[in-house]
């Protein structure tokens, strides 16, 4: 009856095991490391940055416990603080010897002294958050009213190309506020704009306005289209911020919307909040230039002569030095996406999609230099770099564009990604920052281990006692929750905050509640006259539908919390589901393996060690005495 088959003790075996695998490497603590990730977008960090990280520690007689490749960064780590430091100047020194325009970013960072052969299983640490590790906290307000202005003004260069190119006669189009106003003479050319805009510009309302010669035509996005420019506006700022935190070397950096035009920007580990502004406030543009190939540009990049007047000389990405002429032909803000395709060949290439103007513009520059290279050129802290510069092999009227030639998948993938995101959609503006300092992170960690442990503790030795033998397998339930749990957040690779810690020692209150219904059901069937093996099985099939309810009941409001919530809210509710779920599994089945292996073997138990089990007393009903009743 109280048996469990080999193969549930098994699986209790394997997941005993698997929580102990990757809980393991949140016991090791961390160690200094120093990261170096590119501070140019137009620069790739690849594996081959390992063998030169190597040298340079070689060669300053550095020793790493290891240097590792990791995505797009290259992380080694370090005994202590003192060689980290030393690490850090040899290596800046080797990779930017211009320390005015680094090349690449050498940041201090802290790596999980976990064991190489952990690593190689993907066994690693929970994140830390912010209030754990220490850092810089930013709420920032995006624009939202320049995001619309920026989009009123590109509605305003399509309407007039729209209209010259089916001749229809206007008398000026301006822009007031967000609203495109375009005038005529006649109402017989304003009902022909009006069906014209209303077929080629349908997130556009056009309304008639005016009358006799004061006849208008003005248009307003609708609130729909509205809604859509403000949110991808903002999502492209956040997409923008993620690339230039990884400047910084953060491990777990938080970059996520509150509300309708917020983003919150949490950066673990970094101190130095002037330089986070300079790196999330940065400014990059892109330009469109002809290249020079005349017979001075070549000489002058020969080394026999200056560039030729009106002329600049920039680095071409992977080509070397390059000379450009200083005229910019067209902007980034002509640029609508930048995509990733394949040519007629079947090659990858580049696909680019220019709004209006940028398409009336780029159709003349491609039909008058037939043969010649154009150069796209990102901006950024004041320096330019040539992302591609590709021959011009025909006219192109429509506006899209396709760039190809010697370039691989991820090459088109990285020019795509550096040409979509070079700059923010529209400003944002600080306006709430703090600085949290390592030392209180770690007495946060402290204090947070401490709740942890001694809740732990309190609620493990009330049940030893209140249950005796059953509160000791209750107590070990509990232990292999927090085991689950623990290795659930790593696998997870979760982050770990203040809110999270308050919801593990929740976790442990809510999780032992099922034991107490289990040991309690167990009693209640005991008094009832039923065997010990009886009340065991009774006892754990009968509060079984009581325990579902009750943490089904609790699974939806914690997921109410993870979808609705956020920041602290959402990493609260995310440890307090997967805790209602590892505290099913382990006070249900684990608790009950440990029950069946302990009392399973005994076939004729007299009694189980479960606390003190009060019978009813026996019912005395005193005799009845007839009372005569008196006249």
């Amino acid at each position: 009856m109280n048996r469990y088959p080999l193969w549930k003790y098994a699986i209790l075996l394997v997941a005993l095991l698997i929580g102990a695998l990757y809980t393991l490497p949140n016991l090791f603590g961390e160690a200094p490391a120093v990261q170096v990730s590119s501070a140019k977008v137009t620069v790739k960090v690849d594996a081959s940055m390992t063998s030169r990280i190597e040298a340079a520690l070689q060669q300053a007689g550095v020793k790493a416990d290891f240097v590792q490749f990791d995505g797009n960064s290259v992380k080694a780590r370090f005994a202590d603080t003192d060689t980290q430091l030393k690490a850090k100047d040899a290596i800046s020194k080797a990779l930017n010897p211009e320390g005015a325009d680094p090349t690449y970013i050498v940041a201090l960072n802290l790596l999980s002294r976990s064991p190489q052969w952990l690593t190689s299983l993907h066994a690693n640490p929970m994140y830390l958050g912010l209030d754990l590790r220490g850092g810089v906290h930013f709420l920032m307000q995006v624009d939202m009213k320049a995001a619309l202005t920026k989009k009123a003004e590109a509605l305003t260069g399509d309407a007039r190309t729209m209209l010259r190119d089916k001749n229809i006669r206007h008398a000026g189009i301006t822009r007031d506020g967000n609203t495109v106003q375009i005038a005529f003479r006649d109402a017989e050319q304003r009902t022909a704009a009006q069906n014209l805009l209303s077929n080629q510009l349908p997130d556009v309302i056009w309304t008639a306005q005016g009358e006799g010669s004061d006849l208008r035509l003005a248009g307003n996005l609708n609130p729909k289209a509205q809604v859509a420019v403000q949110d991808a506006a903002l999502k492209q700022n956040i997409t923008t911020l993620h690339n230039r935190v990884n400047e910084l070397g953060v491990s777990e950096p938080v970059i996520q919307q509150q509300g309708l035009d917020r983003v919150v920007v949490q950066l673990p580990g970094v101190q130095d909040t002037a330089k986070a502004k300079d790196i999330i406030g940065r400014t990059a543009t892109l330009e469109l230039r002809m290249v020079d190939d005349g017979a001075e540009a070549l000489e002058a990049l020969k080394g026999n002569g200056p560039v030729p007047f009106g002329t600049e000389r920039f680095i071409d990405r992977g080509f070397g030095p390059i000379i450009v002429k200083r005229q910019v032909v067209l902007t980034g803000d002509a640029l609508v996406d930048a995509q990733t395709g394949f040519d007629e060949n079947q090659q990858p290439s580049v696909d680019l999609t220019l709004d209006a103007k940028g398409a009336r513009i780029f159709k003349d520059l491609t039909r008058e230099n037939i043969g010649k290279r154009m150069a796209i050129i990102l901006f950024e802290k004041g320096k330019g770099e040539v992302v591609t510069a590709p021959v011009i092999r025909g006219e192109i009227p429509n506006g899209r564009v396709k760039i190809s030639g010697a370039m691989t998948t991820q090459d088109a993938n990285d020019t795509a990604l550096l040409l979509r995101a070079g700059s923010l959609a529209a400003p944002m503006e600080i306006i709430e920052e703090k600085t949290i300092g390592p030392s209180l992170g770690k007495e946060n960690i402290e204090k947070g281990i401490a709740s942890v442990t001694w809740g732990f503790v309190a609620v493990a030795a009330f049940m030893c006692v209140y249950y005796l033998l059953f509160g000791v397998f209750s107590s070990l339930a509990l232990g292999f929750n927090l085991l689950l749990l623990v290795a659930a957040l790593s696998v997870m690779q979760a982050t770990l905050s203040l809110p999270g810690i308050a919801a593990i020692a929740l976790v442990l209150g809510m999780a032992i509640d099922s034991n107490v219904l289990i040991n309690e059901r167990v009693r209640e069937e005991l008094r009832g006259g039923a065997t010990p093996h009886q009340a065991i099985h009774l006892g754990y099939e009968r509060a079984w539908a009581t325990i579902l309810d009750s943490n089904v009941t609790t699974l939806i409001a914690g997921v109410a919390l993870l979808v609705f919530g956020s920041g602290p809210i959402k990493g609260f509710a995310v440890v307090h589901c997967l805790g209602i779920l590892t505290s099913m599994f382990s006070s249900v089945v684990f608790s009950r393996g440990l029950v069946n292996l302990w009392y399973g073997r005994q076939k004729k138990l007299k009694s189980v060690s479960i606390g003190q089990v009060w019978k009813p007393e026996l019912d005395v009903t005193p005799e009845k005495t007839d009372v005569a009743a008196k006249a």
